[in-house]
């Protein structure tokens, strides 16, 4: 049975998991230096950096314990970590540290792609789930609609043909004086606040899978400016809506035209309370299997890192030692 550590360094988690040939998580450790990053609303990617240098180290150490095995010759078969997207100076710190680390326990590494490892969340909580499964990948960086066959088969339907929709939250929360990161925030205060209140616009209707959250940032800075009496709670309420019927709408679009088995959430905005009881509803509607992660598993982490090193390496081998960060690597292009 394969073990195979995983490493994740993309953006401000520095991530270590260690995961076996059943998609079973033996272990999983997570640190974050988003609180270095609060009062510039935004992540640095100098801080987001130093930090990986820091802490990479002792998580990995964490997470090899956790897991049972010997910090010093661990008995794992390989190491997977994130070689893009991403900030390049984080990935840098990723993978050059996943390079010395299979060197110096003679095991080969794996480069992975970051948003491939979300794709294979699921597996970590159902390794046997049904396929084909319809994946809506939401996050700070992409939105995306992918179809995937099976474990490393997919085909990205639609994506945003501009903002995010986790960069839209960012936006509009730092545009109502909210903390970073703005998602978590307006989730909170949509839950008690009135989604009629603002009448904002979805972008994107038309019968294609593709997503735009632009528009609708510049008409929530608008709405506020001509409407101030607007509660807060409500305005976070009406743009959550907008952004998730948006989302949902082409999701539905997509299941009607495709004979999936299941319907999945990934990415960080997964953990947003409006997107899953919709995916779930979905999945209640079409009468497939509704695959959403945990909290832990939204985030980013270093057990999906692990899983889809565990696919790559037994599809393509190991990666060669030369391999370089690749911040912009899309999924499309992964083969």
């Amino acid at each position: 049975m394969s073990v195979v550590l995983g490493i994740e360094t993309s953006c401000d988690e520095t991530a270590a998991a260690v995961v076996d040939g059943n998609y079973r998580v033996r272990s999983s450790v997570i640190e974050s230096s988003i609180d270095q990053h609060r009062a510039f609303g935004g992540v640095v990617p100098e801080l987001a950096g130093r930090a990986h240098v820091t802490t990479l180290g002792p998580v990995v150490a964490r997470a090899l314990a956790n897991a049972g095995l010997d910090a010093h010759h661990p008995a794992i078969d390989a190491v997977a970590v994130t070689s893009g997207p991403g900030l390049i100076g984080s990935l840098l710190v990723g993978l050059s540290a996943a390079k010395a680390y299979a060197l110096g326990w003679g095991v080969p590494f794996v480069g992975v792609n970051h948003l491939e490892g979300h794709l294979f969340a699921p597996l970590l909580e159902q390794p046997d789930l049904a396929w084909p499964v319809l994946t809506l990948l939401v996050s700070g960086g992409h939105s995306m609609i992918v179809l995937q066959s099976g474990p490393g088969q997919h085909e990205v339907l639609g994506e945003t043909i501009d903002d995010a929709a986790g960069e839209a939250y960012d936006k509009v929360a730092r545009w109502l004086g909210l903390g970073y990161p703005g998602g978590p925030e307006i989730d909170r205060l949509a839950q008690r606040g009135d989604a009629t209140a603002l009448k904002l616009p979805v972008s994107m209707t038309g019968p294609d899978f593709d997503l735009s959250f632009s528009g609708l940032k510049t008409a929530v800075v608008r709405a506020t400016e001509k409407h101030h009496e607007v509660a807060l709670g409500d305005v976070a309420a009406s743009f959550q809506a907008a952004v998730a019927e948006q989302l949902l709408r082409k999701l539905r679009h997509a299941m009607e035209r495709y004979d999936v088995r299941g319907v999945a959430l990934a990415g960080g905005v997964a953990a947003n309370s409006a997107l899953r009881a919709g995916v779930r509803s979905l999945a209640d509607g079409f009468a497939v299997a509704c695959h959403l992660p945990t909290l832990e598993l939204c985030t980013d982490n270093a057990a999906m890192i692990a899983a889809a090193g565990l696919y790559r390496f037994g599809a393509d081998g190991p990666s060669p030692f030369n391999l370089s960060a690749s911040p912009n690597w899309q999924l499309v292009d992964v083969s």
